[in-house]
């Protein structure tokens, strides 16, 4: 399959320019709404410029359209400043800010890619398992059955993290 889901997203991120435009958008709101009294953002205001920030997304990028659909929460937001190392910066320059926002959107399309998989497979697997045993299939068919379609949903998902 190539590149692993991780690293799938972060390339389609950095690379669409919709996610350059929304992180510089967001960071000069930040600083506008600070009445340019700092020269990056400060850490209580990522919260608000993450809100600002999916809100932008969401609009542009079919990735965070179909894996994010609210904002992320705080917990997720200080697990991305500490993923990215920046945890113990008083404020964020406009680089460090996109990094933290490339790491903080990689996770949540990543666990929204997760939580769906794991909804529709054991939903699905059980539909087939139920008309499986009403048709009184052989086990080994219905367990031959439920892999692939198991399979297909993680290559589908898989396919639409890129």
């Amino acid at each position: 399959m190539g590149l692993s889901p991780s690293k799938r997203v972060d390339a389609a991120l950095r690379r669409a320019p919709a996610f350059t435009a929304a992180c510089d958008a967001a960071f000069d709101r930040c600083l506008a709404d600070a009445q340019r009294a700092f020269r990056g953002v400060r850490r209580y205001q990522l919260a608000d410029a993450t809100a600002h920030l999916h809100a932008e997304l969401r609009a542009s990028l079919p990735l965070v359209r179909r894996w994010v659909p609210s904002p992320p929460p705080r917990a997720r937001v200080d697990a991305a400043l500490r993923a990215a190392g920046l945890e113990g910066d008083a404020e964020l320059s406009r680089a460090q800010f996109g990094e933290f926002a490339a790491e903080l959107f990689r996770e949540a399309v990543l666990a929204g890619a997760a939580e769906a998989a794991l909804v529709r497979a054991p939903a699905a697997a059980a539909g087939i398992v139920g008309v499986g045993a009403a048709a009184r299939a052989a086990p080994a068919v219905i367990g031959r059955v439920v892999a692939v379609y198991a399979a297909g949903v993680a290559a589908a998902v898989y396919l639409s993290l890129g």
